[in-house]
């Protein structure tokens, strides 16, 4: 047992203090799997929980971060083996368990999935509970039955940790990909990630009719409240909409019409408590189907010190893709 770099939240009669301490490795959570943390990375909710803007952190202490890269040191789980490359998405880290900002972790073995063959620890964090949450959106519109022969395919928040990554995703696959941003000047960026079209944010963001003209067949949605519904009452007869986020608001300001006057699907996509198998293949189909060169191309590295100034960053809508947290070796 020693001490290793951890970022710890507290609660204060006033708030909350956010700072790097000394972390005891005797006073980690239960679990059945000690893993080495080398890489993770800052995510909308992570922007959360450090500025305390929304109610993500349950517990107190807290280490943040909400998913992880590393390599595992003990286990006991009869399915890993010290020296095994693992990435951790959600599961409560970062909220109820001791997260990803530490150069240790110790959690259920279950809460694992290998790393595939054909990504480095950083490249998986380049993907991250983002763009890991992309995919479960792009399979789950692929298990409603819409393909790239029923229309186009809307994303929001395009510019964003999720958006990105679903651009880039949707193009390979063969989709006409409508990128929606609020930042004009990322518009090089998005068509270089696939988008054939860019939707200003201002054309969703406001309130709008309860059954729009038909735009677009799928939708993936980071954002919620007017902009979700105003995605969902512009979708094709018999489409989907992949609802991830609410960048927006958690509110949904729609009507029923789209859903009983064209049979739109509205899809719910929970990355937390997904099943070990839909993770495992979610992470094989990311292997397969993200262009790796697009992926660097949206990617950031920062180091442990810039975790606190990047939560602030990405909250204010600044940050462009993902960020990737070099936290140990």
């Amino acid at each position: 047992m020693g001490t290793f770099k951890a970022l710890r939240i507290d609660r204060t009669e006033s708030g909350q203090t956010v700072a790097p301490v000394a972390f005891d490795e005797a006073d980690l959570m239960p679990g059945d799997t000690l893993v080495r943390v080398t890489h993770s990375t800052v995510n909308y909710k992570d922007g959360l929980a450090i500025t305390g803007r929304s109610p993500v952190v349950r517990r107190f202490p807290m280490i943040p971060g909400v998913d992880f890269a590393g390599i595992v040191e003990e286990t006991s789980h009869p399915g890993l083996k010290a020296g095994d490359a693992v990435v951790l998405n959600g599961w409560g880290t970062g909220e109820t368990h001791l997260g990803a900002y530490a150069e240790r972790s110790r959690v259920k073995g279950e809460w694992l999935v290998p790393l595939p063959p054909t990504f480095t620890a950083a490249d998986a964090m380049a993907i991250g509970t983002a763009g890991y949450t992309a995919m479960l959106a792009v399979m789950a519109l692929e298990k409603a039955g819409v393909t790239p022969e029923h229309g186009a395919a809307i994303v929001t928040g395009a510019a964003g940790g999720v958006g990105s990554v679903a651009v880039a995703l949707l193009s390979r696959l063969g989709w006409r990909v409508m990128a929606s941003t609020g930042r004009p000047e990322e518009e090089g960026f998005l068509r270089d990630l696939g988008a054939a079209e860019i939707v200003a944010r201002d054309e969703l963001s406001k309130p709008g009719r309860p059954l729009g003209k038909e735009r677009w067949a799928a939708g993936v949605d980071a954002v919620g409240s007017h902009t979700l519904a105003n995605v969902i009452a512009q979708t094709r007869s018999n489409g989907a909409v992949a609802a991830c986020g609410l960048a927006q608001g958690a509110d949904l300001p729609a009507t029923v019409m789209p859903f009983i006057l064209r049979g739109v699907s509205l899809l719910g996509i929970d990355s937390v408590m997904a099943s070990r198998e839909r993770r495992i293949a979610a992470w094989d189909r990311l292997a397969r189907d993200l262009d790796k060169d697009k992926l660097k191309a949206l990617t950031t590295t920062i180091g442990f010190d810039a975790i606190v100034p990047t939560a602030h960053t990405i909250l204010d809508g600044k940050v462009r893709g993902r960020v990737v947290v070099e936290i140990g070796g």
